[in-house]
Parts: C-alpha cells; sequence; structure tokens
C-alpha cells in the first residue's frame, strides 16, 4: 500500500489550511480525507497544519509532532486524529532474541507514545478529543 499524492477538496471552503497544498501518505490518510470533505457533519478540517513540542524518549530532545487530521464538528467539537496501523498501536512483542525489527518497532512504538501524549495534553488544555483510527475504525475489521 504505497499511496502518497495531492487530495484535492470538493468542498475547499471546509479546509483549515491552503486546499491547493493537501497531501495524504496512506490510503488510509486519502480515504478519512474523502469522508472529512463529504461529510456534512464536518464543518472544518485540515491535514498535518497543528504543531505539537514532544520530547523523545530515545534522545531526551524536544521535536515536532504534526497529528494527521484536526477535525471540527457542526455540534462544536474539535477532533485531532491520528491515523495509524493497528500493528503500531499496540505493544511490540518482546521476542526470545532481539532482531534489528523489534528493536525498530519498540522505537516507533516509544516515540509514538511520547507524541500521543504529548497531544492528548494539548487537547485536554483545550477540551479537544484525540483519536488514534487503525484500519478497524476506518473499515470495521
Amino acid at each position: 500500500m504505497a499511496y502518497q499524492g495531492k487530495f484535492t477538496p470538493k468542498h475547499p471552503e471546509k479546509y483549515l489550511g491552503n486546499p491547493t497544498n493537501i497531501v495524504f501518505r496512506s490510503k488510509w490518510e486519502l480515504d478519512l480525507m474523502m469522508y472529512l470533505d463529504n461529510n456534512t457533519d464536518i464543518i472544518g478540517w485540515g491535514s498535518e497544519e497543528l504543531v505539537i513540542p514532544y520530547r523523545s524518549p530515545l534522545d531526551g530532545k524536544m521535536h515536532r509532532y504534526f497529528p494527521d487530521m484536526i477535525v471540527k464538528t457542526k455540534n462544536k467539537e474539535t477532533i485531532l486524529i491520528e491515523v495509524k496501523p493497528f500493528d503500531q498501536v499496540k505493544e511490540p512483542v518482546v521476542p526470545r532474541k532481539k532482531t534489528q525489527r523489534f528493536l525498530n518497532e519498540a522505537a516507533t512504538y516509544v516515540v509514538n507514545q511520547a507524541k500521543w501524549k504529548a497531544a492528548q495534553e494539548y487537547c485536554a488544555d483545550r477540551k479537544w478529543k484525540f483519536q488514534i483510527i487503525t484500519e478497524k475504525e476506518l473499515y470495521g475489521k
């Protein structure tokens, strides 16, 4: 699934940012963009339009996290959404022998946890919601 490219909204007035420069990095992001663009309960949305600082547990330094989507609804909710494969939201299982693949998965997991904790705190301060969407939520799998 090597989908990526530019998304052209049917309703550019709903886009929170430059509607001529919307980039999707997966088919799942593309499908979510189409849903947000066409859903009449969504009054505004943006893709990677917000920056949240977080401290990486790998190097202890501050980094910048760009959540996949920000969504504003008719009922005045604001939701930050991260789109991830289900395999990346669950803690990796420690194998008998620690392979490079496991080490990479573990590093991705702990960095994602730090990003999502920062996003949850950012949202809590603003009375927003933070949601991680996987293929299970997107497609009911």
